[in-house]
């Protein structure tokens, strides 16, 4: 396996993606962001002082996902067709986000699932620092990919 993004003497270059088929490509990415369980339920319960925390995560998790190639250096604009966040609280401590994106293209959408789980984690971060500084993100990962000469790739299957 060789990285794609250097040159044969090691400098970043953008992979060039022309002479690559288009595909449907999927991808699925997670953050977990830990909390009080008091902060969440102020969350839960629409009690937060800048308002609905969810809806404000999702929205910055989709324009998130459009923007992703003006934040990350090697990455190709690419035409997303849907993006879907899903934000659940999977304990009395612990909101999951889940971002699903669909695109037909040259390359893949990856990074822009990742980018968008990220950044609507952190906007309940800044939704909620004021009441809880002690706030960690973690656990953001690739959970599906689809599309592509690599095929699929699911986290369950490793």
């Amino acid at each position: 396996m060789e990285l794609t993004h250097l040159d044969e003497t090691g400098a970043a270059r953008m992979v060039d993606v022309g002479e690559k088929a288009v595909t449907r490509r999927t991808a699925c990415a997670q953050s977990v962001i830990t909390m009080k369980p008091e902060t969440l339920r102020m969350i839960c319960e629409d009690r937060a002082p800048k308002g609905d925390v969810f809806a404000c995560a999702r929205i910055a998790g989709i324009m998130a996902a459009k923007k992703t190639s003006e934040l990350i250096p090697m990455c190709h604009p690419i035409p997303i067709e849907s993006v879907k966040i899903d934000i659940e609280a999977v304990s009395d401590t612990q909101i999951r986000i889940i971002s699903t994106l669909r695109c037909s293209h040259k390359t893949g959408i990856e990074m822009e699932a990742l980018t968008a789980a990220s950044i609507a984690a952190l906007t309940i971060y800044d939704m909620c620092k004021a009441v809880d500084r002690g706030m960690r993100i973690d656990q953001t990962l690739l959970l599906y990919k689809d599309g592509g000469r690599s095929g699929e790739y699911s986290r369950t299957n490793e």
